[in-house]
């Protein structure tokens, strides 16, 4: 390699194994990394002077928070209506009014965030762990097991997402956010695994891997040891911004009718109702609050996404 010394025994070779292993090369715009800091600090160090990261950061913190303990701020039942309140506007107590049901708005919203929240963190959980396995095992290994893998993410790419909802979830009986989450997951992989693969091909090349497979270091030991950690950034930046899509797609079904079923609250069954008959016209609220905390919680995860995709890739630096 230019600029290094030439390895001239085990332990030169283990040496530059260790030292390429510990991280990318690349600077943070103002010359080359700081001596001692990895990509990940280096990211991190990045991230906490990022304002979007700040904000993004907060809202999903908070989103988390009443997703776990939605009583600390709505003491109310969501399924508790009254239809003599039926479309009420807001009054003391009942910020947000009512819904046709009867239903305090307001409460129906706080409890809604921990369905959104539990559907994309969850399928985004699923979607990087399957596409990560397969594509990595198959950029690593190559052969029969990549080409195989390469002709069914075609497939999968060519089915749309929402077509795939709506004929998958219309055939289960039950419709929970276990159903919602699977789907998700089965049509979700193959765009991480395409990434995988890409990132663990380019890292299988690099020298340190060539050094320690020369030192005769297992294909397990390799992967965990040298090709993961320089691989995972483009999975990680991935799935972060794609979990305020998936939780957006779950709105998505569940407005069409295909998605979540009572009693489980959701943002999109809300919105759906609040469609029918237009009844929106006459109360707005009953529109307006659920598809603007759907719009916030979408629009933070991607913010945190875009400010990881900005740390964690050095072009971008």
């Amino acid at each position: 390699m230019k600029g290094r010394p030439a390895v001239g025994g085990p332990g030169g070779a283990m040496e530059l194994a260790e030292s390429e292993g510990a991280g990318l090369e690349g600077g943070d715009g103002r010359g080359p990394r700081r001596k001692g800091r990895s990509l990940w600090s280096d990211a991190w160090h990045d991230l906490i002077r990022n304002p979007v990261f700040i904000i993004a950061g907060l809202l999903i913190a908070f989103l988390v928070l009443i997703s776990l303990w939605p009583q600390l701020i709505a003491a109310r039942d969501p399924l508790s209506c009254d239809l003599g309140r039926s479309l009420d506007e807001a009054s003391a107590g009942h910020w947000f009014g009512y819904d046709a049901q009867g239903c305090d708005v307001y409460t129906r919203v706080v409890y809604g965030a921990r369905t959104s929240v539990t559907v994309g963190v969850c399928s985004t959980l699923g979607v990087a762990l399957v596409g990560s396995l397969l594509g990595g095992l198959a950029g690593f290994f190559g052969g029969g097991w990549d080409a195989i893998l390469s002709r069914v993410t075609d497939i999968f790419f060519g089915i749309p997402i929402v077509l795939g909802g709506l004929v998958f979830l219309s055939m289960t009986g039950s419709r929970s956010v276990w159903t919602v989450v699977s789907f998700i997951v089965l049509l979700g992989w193959p765009q991480v695994a395409r990434i995988a693969r890409g990132s663990v091909i380019t890292a299988k090349q690099n020298d340190y891997v060539l050094a320690a497979r020369a030192l005769g270091a297992g294909n397990a030991r390799m992967m965990v040891r040298h090709i993961l950690p320089n691989a995972v950034a483009p999975v990680i930046v991935t799935a972060t911004i794609a979990l305020g899509t998936y939780i957006a797609l779950e709105a998505t079904l569940s407005y069409l009718g295909v998605g979540l079923q009572p009693p489980t609250v959701s943002w999109g069954a809300d919105i759906s109702a609040a469609s029918e008959g237009m009844q929106f016209r006459n109360a707005p609220h009953i529109l307006v609050y659920p598809a603007a905390a759907l719009s916030v919680t979408v629009l933070a995860f991607i913010m945190l996404g875009d400010a990881v995709r900005d740390a964690l890739d050095p072009k971008l630096r």
